[in-house]
This record gives structure tokens, C-alpha cells and sequence, in this order.
């Protein structure tokens, strides 16, 4: 049961599995397309359209249009932007942006969810270090991700590891569980006690997705109702995994099977 909403935290079966795992690989396969187009000069807009047609080329549908009134199919968020930004024609990526980028899908009745942030060109030596740590404090949060380990574990990986560099976590937005609906319990925060919170038992999937500024924790929303932004104006990165919880340790489902690291759909 999730404390925070009375629920109980669906422990997936053998054949729900397979279908979550299907609908994850489409998310990473897209966002691998994504990250290639990424270029100057190219419109938040134009990296929508793509994301949308990659996910019905495989058959799946966006999970985020619509979603609670969300007008688009990716989340496509600028240098202080959190998440939630709305893509658009007017929002041409320039050398040194980074951009963040929450895509998600349903296929055959199963959410895959996953985030990148990536850099526009050559970059500043702090946007580097900023999707590199938050980059890390993902690994360190999947890591904790084990049957008996607690979602304080997860959150406090996070923590950990941003504020060891001098970043700082997001608190106004939190990770899921994940399955038959886009967002289910447990909500996992990227900040905590360790030993704190619902135990994690095999069969669970979480969306791990840890959000972190190179200024203060602070965010605001836009006037569109959707855009999260620093308060400080400072950048801000968002990575994301769905992760299976299994006995032999945590399977990231939103991996390519080129994958080389922890990011999705790789870090090249």
C-alpha cells in the first residue's frame, strides 16, 4: 500500500511483463530518434512530430496527449525549464541549450515512460556537469531499486548524489509506479530517508526520474498552466527510467539494446 495514496502497488505478472516491456522499448527506440535529431536550428514542434509518428510507425499511441488536457505527445523542456514544456514553432533549439525530453506511449494497454536531457552542440562547463551528475543520480537511484529496499532508498540516492555536487533536486514533482495507468503508486520522490516509505517487492515497475537544478530547488509554472521553471532562472536536467523490480536485481526496461549506459537510448 502507498501511504501517500491509499493504494496498493500492482505487482505485475509474468505475461504483464512482456506487454510492459514492449510498450517500454518503444519509448527508448523513439528517444534514440529524438536525440539524433537534436541540432541547432531545429523547433521543439518539429522533435514533437517525430516522437508522435515514431510511436504510431510501432503501433503504439503518445501517452501524454490529452493526458489531463496536455497538448502535445513530448514534453520538450529549455535550459531553466523543468518538465512539462509545450513544444512549439516558436522554440528553435541555439548552440549551448540543453533540452529535456519526457516521452511516453501506451501499446496493447501498457505505459512506457522515460526522460533525456540533452545538449545542443557545445555546451557550458556547468550544463556538462548538470546532466552528468543527474545522469548518475538516476544510476544511483535504479541501483536501490531491490526487492526489501524502501522508496526512501531511491529518493535519498538521488539527493545523495545531486547535493554532493552542489546541485540541487526538484521537490515539486515525483516518480511513479507504472503499468495499466501512466501513473501509479508508489510516488517516488527524489529526496528521502533512507529505511522510509512502501517496500519494493518484485514484480513492480517504477518510473524513476530524478530532476535536478544547478540553482535552487524552486520552480514555478508558466502561464500555459504546464511549464515547470526555475524560479532562479538557473538550468535545470531531467532524466527518467521505468525500471522492473526483480529478485535478481533492477531491469531498466527503457534501455535500447545498443545502450551503453544509463541514459536512455544511450549517452552518444
Amino acid at each position: 500500500m502507498d501511504a501517500r495514496s491509499g493504494e496498493r502497488i500492482v505487482v505485475k505478472s509474468p505475461e504483464e511483463i512482456v506487454l510492459l516491456r514492449a510498450a517500454c522499448r518503444v519509448v527508448a527506440e523513439v528517444l534514440a530518434e529524438l536525440r539524433s535529431a537534436i541540432a541547432p536550428g531545429v523547433t521543439t514542434l518539429e522533435l514533437d512530430r517525430l516522437a508522435e509518428a515514431g510511436a504510431r510507425r510501432r503501433g503504439a499511441e503518445p501517452a501524454f496527449k490529452g493526458y489531463h488536457g496536455y497538448p502535445a505527445s513530448l514534453c520538450a523542456s529549455v535550459n531553466e525549464e523543468v518538465v512539462h514544456g509545450i513544444p512549439s514553432a516558436a522554440r528553435v533549439l541555439r548552440v549551448g541549450d540543453v533540452i529535456g525530453l519526457d516521452f511516453g506511449v501506451v501499446l496493447d494497454g501498457f505505459y512506457g515512460d522515460a526522460a533525456i536531457t540533452v545538449p545542443v552542440g557545445r555546451v557550458s562547463e556547468e550544463a556538462r556537469r548538470l546532466l552528468e551528475v543527474t545522469s548518475e543520480a538516476l544510476a544511483a537511484a535504479v541501483e536501490e531499486a531491490r526487492p526489501d529496499r524502501r522508496v526512501g532508498d531511491l529518493g535519498a540516492a538521488v539527493q545523495r548524489c545531486a547535493e554532493r555536487h552542489g546541485f540541487s533536486v526538484v521537490r515539486d514533482f515525483v516518480g511513479h509506479g507504472i503499468g495499466r495507468r501512466l501513473h501509479e503508486p508508489p510516488q517516488i520522490p527524489n529526496f528521502g530517508t533512507p529505511g522510509t516509505g512502501p517496500r519494493l517487492r518484485a514484480g513492480m515497475a517504477l518510473a524513476i526520474e530524478p530532476m535536478v537544478n544547478a540553482g535552487g530547488f524552486e520552480v514555478d509554472t508558466r502561464d500555459d498552466g504546464w511549464t515547470a521553471y526555475t524560479v532562479d532562472g538557473g538550468l535545470s536536467a531531467h532524466f527518467e527510467h521505468t525500471v522492473l523490480i526483480t529478485e535478481k536485481g533492477p531491469e531498466i526496461l527503457t534501455l535500447t539494446p545498443d545502450a551503453s549506459s544509463g541514459a536512455p537510448g544511450g549517452t552518444g
